[in-house]
């Protein structure tokens, strides 16, 4: 990566940033298009913001363009904070009843299990948890943990299209056919999956899909996107009820119309989308528009590379195949196994604060430590070789 490239972000030059999965990191770029965004919604506060007025085309422009990217049709789209927001919008939507089976998984981001949980005990529904292995091999062992859990009081289930914890690529497509063929409504939390993996919800076909734009696809924070099917719209509302729940003109269809207007707030998040796709996208020419293909490669070779520096330095065999790898890595530390989760907190703060490294240290179970690892544009192959060498000297 070249120091002009990198300058692109405004990161700590004397850190380094292997963690782009937890928040992502924004583009200089990308903030200064959201900036000239707020100046232009301060400027004109009514003429920008009101649905009645110029809002909702410039959301329907962003709209068009996440639904390209994703294969889906533009209608089945609307605009969420987050993935978090988005699983609990569906969620809590669910009519669900007393004895009703709401499945997740081990792996599974424990913001989302918490609102399922949550959902779950307001009616007397139970969730049940599907433990997928890590280590793993092979992704058939996703798919006979979740097959093992499936009764014929399952309504619903919540997987990761990549996991948050373990970094692994489920085998969503499969996943999905196994879920429609019992009956059961599936949702995809894909936080990570967009700008790291490409999408084709058309193919897929879930009932439900959530990502985030602030983590691969370089947007600001507080921005995602739900996709719901068109059979389920009627039905799924937002986490905040608005004017959308009984006025027109908020938009295409009551889905549309509950979405698009929580209340005042900021768009800016959403309308600078546009602006870090074409940046990703011209990071490796000539791709341009919404064609991230060789960023994602490049992305993938990156992080594959940096965790076969660490398991050789480390001697350590790989906890999953790099065919179920995206962008990020985990990597469980045998030397750590026995650790506290202080100790874990504690190795963590050490390669902070000491060695300038910033990455999830954390205690996977109460027997397995681990590392996680990022790789976007303006990380390096040299920040993962130095990483080893400082974990060969910690593990000392």
């Amino acid at each position: 990566m070249s120091q002009s490239l990198k300058d692109h972000w405004l990161l700590r030059p004397d850190v380094d940033y292997l963690n782009h999965g937890s928040f992502g990191a924004t583009p200089r770029c990308v903030l200064a298009a959201q900036q000239e965004w707020i100046t232009r919604l301060e400027t004109e506060p009514i003429e920008f913001l009101a649905p009645e007025r110029t809002l909702l085309p410039k959301l329907d422009q962003v709209r068009n363009r996440i639904a390209k990217l994703v294969h889906a049709a533009a209608p089945d789209i609307a605009f969420v904070r987050n993935a978090t927001d988005g699983v609990n919008a569906v969620v809590r939507s669910l009519p669900l009843q007393a004895g009703d089976e709401l499945l997740v998984t081990n792996h599974g981001y424990k913001a989302c299990t918490n609102a399922v949980r949550y959902a779950a005990e307001r009616c007397g529904a139970t969730v049940v948890t599907a433990n997928l292995p890590f280590p793993i091999t092979d992704s058939s062992e996703v798919i006979d943990s979740i097959a093992a859990c499936l009764t014929p009081r399952t309504r619903w289930i919540l997987i990761d299209h990549v996991t948050s914890p373990t970094g692994i690529i489920l085998p969503v497509d499969e996943i999905v056919q196994l879920a429609h063929s019992r009956d059961i409504r599936i949702m995809i939390d894909g936080a990570h999956a967009p700008g790291m993996l490409p999408l084709n919800l058309r193919q897929t076909q879930p009932d439900f899909y959530t990502a985030n734009h602030h983590k691969w696809l370089c947007g600001p924070k507080a921005s995602g996107f739900l996709y719901v099917r068109d059979a389920w719209q009627d039905e799924v509302q937002p986490t905040v009820i608005s004017h959308g729940a009984n006025s027109d003109g908020y938009g295409e269809s009551r889905f549309q119309s509950n979405f698009n207007w929580p209340g005042t707030f900021d768009p800016a998040p959403i309308l600078a989308l546009p602006t870090a796709l074409d940046f990703l996208a011209g990071l490796h020419p000539p791709t341009r528009g919404d064609d991230l293909t060789t960023l994602m490669r490049s992305n993938h070779e990156l992080v594959v590379a940096g965790r076969r520096v660490i398991l050789d330095r480390l001697q350590i065999d790989e906890p999953a195949p790099e065919s179920m790898l995206g962008s990020i890595a985990t990597i469980p530390i045998p030397a750590w196994k026995q650790r506290t989760g202080e100790e874990i907190n504690a190795i963590g703060q050490l390669l902070r604060s000491e060695h300038r490294f910033e990455l999830p240290i954390f205690q996977l179970n109460e027997h397995l430590g681990c590392l996680r690892i990022s790789a976007q544009a303006y990380n390096s192959l040299e920040q993962y070789e130095r990483l080893a060498s400082v974990l060969g000297d910690v593990r000392r």
